[in-house]
């Protein structure tokens, strides 16, 4: 008992704490208010940055002109949008297909380009609501290509298209008009069904979303698209139309008639705001602002976008040296980053603007629900009252996160799942440390002197804090042994082929606390889901799907998902840690951005199409840049 205490003041001390007070501001308004100083010992770190020789051929002739007045809306305190300028940013891999049909494109700045029906709702305040999450809550949505939408029953979804929307003037679309029949072709190209497509393209499918019950799409008009469905499902209807990935960007029909596929990057032709001008494999992208663009900023509604004349991703790949870059202003932005890391980050450039972002799960333990000894309830319970939860928040995250631990559903989803302030004392208890109570049921389930187990372990995770997991397991007895291997591996020994033999752990969370779409959600714990590598088959978790699938409105899924949750917090499914918060950093002369999940992903790695639509709406202070010596 004190030796796992001992061990968390120990490993506590590694990391330098967060120290609350208010955080240095510039001569111009960020877009939110941090509220956290951070302190660290750290010194930067010398690196090269790769450095693009390409030449930006800009479109238009940049300038800094106030593009708008105040309108007494919240986004005023930003400043005046301006015009002119270019917006550097950060993947972390390369990008090796250019087609959403594609399935390498990892990294990738599609949307750039590309369009899609519905986008987030720039007026949002991000007060209320900054997307923190993957999946957006509808009611937060809006339309790009699409003006509006209806389901006229539940089975058919209407779609309205905006009139006056034109491809970019590039062969062999030429500028011609958007129309209802591209959104037809897209989608008849990625999941059959029509245009000389008859099976459904492998890279799209997922276990969640089948295009099979998706009976017909057709184009009664060239601003109307008409969705069928065999499920009178609105929220599975949604969720597969959902703008969270590749198979929402929509491609020029003659493009891939012309080439018969997009991968190249020459032949990248779309609707949107920036058109591509230059790829360098592993070095750089550079995508210059398309001056015949379609689309006005949504606050500023006289304002065509985009905002900046070009848009450089650098392909770093390097941790440390994309930390340089930022420090030295040659990137407008980094995410992901640790307390420790923002500690150092801080220190060296208090002129920099940062959030906090939630992470796409919690951290949580996951032992296999079918082997002895996890496949007795007690001793998973007595794994979790174990675990001093509120210390770990208090010490390790230094209070950068709730103390409380998440169910199948995270926290920061507000309105979905079952957040623990809703459950029973009687259940809270079960989650409570209680080291003594923890040795009585595994006693009472055999193991009075405990026993030996490994956990084969994600390297690319926390590896501090599992040795602060590991010391207060053996507090009660158990004896773990910790087995790194680098993601790749994992992904294939535990997230594919399911070999581990007792327990397991993926960096950043992957089995509870998930803020991706509900239908995702409630096939995670399925019997022989691919990625239940927990091996839960659960009767109750068993009929969630069919539920789900089953229902006519948004209420009727949200009620099944709470009772999802519950089932998976009363069995112990997972042994449940903390879901934590990373920092982004940015720029002072970076506007708009607040760390909008999707708003520059990649910058960690992020997938195809995390691009968004944000970098159109960005600006760049270009009196704020030039007085910071840039």
């Amino acid at each position: 008992m004190k030796k796992g205490i001992i061990w968390i003041i120990l490993t506590c001390l590694m990391v330098t704490s967060l120290i609350l007070a208010s955080c240095s501001t510039s001569t111009s308004s960020s877009t939110s208010t941090p509220t956290q100083t951070l302190v660290s010992t750290k010194t930067p770190v010398s690196t090269s940055i790769p450095v693009s020789t390409t030449k930006i051929t800009s479109t238009s002739n940049p300038t800094t002109t106030p593009a708008s007045t105040t309108t007494g809306n919240w986004w005023d305190s930003l400043g005046i949008p301006q015009y002119g300028g270019e917006m550097v940013i950060r993947y972390s891999k390369d990008i090796s297909n250019f087609d959403p049909d594609g399935s390498g494109g990892a990294g990738s700045c599609m949307s750039a380009w590309f369009e899609q029906m519905h986008i987030d709702d720039w007026t949002v305040n991000p007060a209320v609501y900054q997307f923190p999450t993957i999946f957006r809550p509808f009611n937060y949505l809006k339309g790009q290509l699409a003006a509006s939408w209806e389901f006229t029953d539940p089975s058919t979804y209407v779609v309205h298209l905006r009139q006056g929307i034109h491809w970019q003037n590039i062969a062999p679309v030429n500028g011609r008009e958007f129309i209802s029949s591209d959104i037809v072709y897209h989608y008849h190209r990625m999941f059959g069904g029509g245009d000389g497509y008859t099976k459904p393209n492998p890279n799209q499918l997922s276990g969640y979303v089948s295009w099979v019950h998706c009976t017909s799409i057709t184009a009664p008009d060239n601003y109307t698209v008409v969705f069928k469905w065999d499920i009178p499902s609105p929220e599975f209807i949604s969720e597969t139309l959902y703008p969270d990935s590749t198979p929402s960007l929509i491609e020029a029909p003659e493009a891939v008639k012309q080439w018969g596929d997009l991968s190249d990057w020459h032949h990248a032709i779309g609707t949107g705001p920036f058109i591509l001008q230059d790829f360098v494999s592993g070095s750089s992208v550079t995508l210059v602002k398309n001056p015949n663009y379609w689309g006005h900023d949504e606050r500023y509604p006289q304002n065509q976008l985009p905002y900046i004349d070009a848009l450089r991703i650098l392909i770093i790949p390097d941790n440390a040296t994309a930390l340089a870059a930022v420090r030295s202003g040659k990137i407008d932005a980094i995410e992901s980053l640790s307390p420790s890391t923002a500690q150092s980050l801080q220190k060296t450039n208090p002129e920099l603007k940062f959030v906090t972002v939630p992470t796409g799960a919690s951290e949580s333990i996951d032992p296999r629900n079918d082997v002895a000894p996890f496949n007795d309830i007690r001793v998973r319970k007595a794994m979790q009252m174990a675990i001093d939860l509120p210390t770990i928040c208090s010490t390790y995250y230094n209070n950068t996160c709730t103390p409380y631990p998440d169910s199948l559903t995270g926290q920061y989803l507000v309105g979905w799942g079952w957040p623990y302030t809703q459950w029973p004392q009687s259940l809270k208890d079960e989650y409570a440390y209680n080291p003594t109570a923890a040795k009585a049921l595994l006693a009472a389930a055999g193991y009075p002197a405990g026993f030996k187990t490994d956990l084969v372990a994600d390297s690319s995770g926390d590896m501090d804090l599992l040795q602060i997991v590991k010391s207060y397991f053996a507090a009660i007895g158990i004896d773990m042994e910790i087995r790194p291997m680098d993601f790749a591996s994992w992904s294939t020994f535990v997230g594919t082929n399911h070999k581990q033999d007792a327990l397991a752990y993926r960096g950043g969370g992957s089995s509870i606390g998930l803020q991706y779409e509900p239908l995702r959600q409630v096939v995670r714990f399925q019997t022989g889901y691919a990625s239940n590598y927990n091996m839960v088959s659960d009767p109750v978790l068993d009929t969630v799907y069919p539920k789900a699938l089953a229902a006519t409105s948004v209420d009727q899924v949200q009620q099944i998902l709470i009772d999802a949750n519950k089932e998976v917090s009363q069995q112990h499914v997972c042994i449940a840690l903390l879901h934590a918060k990373t920092f982004a950093f940015y720029q002072p002369w970076l506007k708009g951005y607040s760390a909008q999940t999707l708003g520059i992903a990649g910058l960690g790695g992020g997938g195809a199409g995390l691009l968004f639509f944000y970098p159109a709406r960005f600006w760049i202070d270009q009196n704020i840049k030039k007085s910071s010596g840039h």
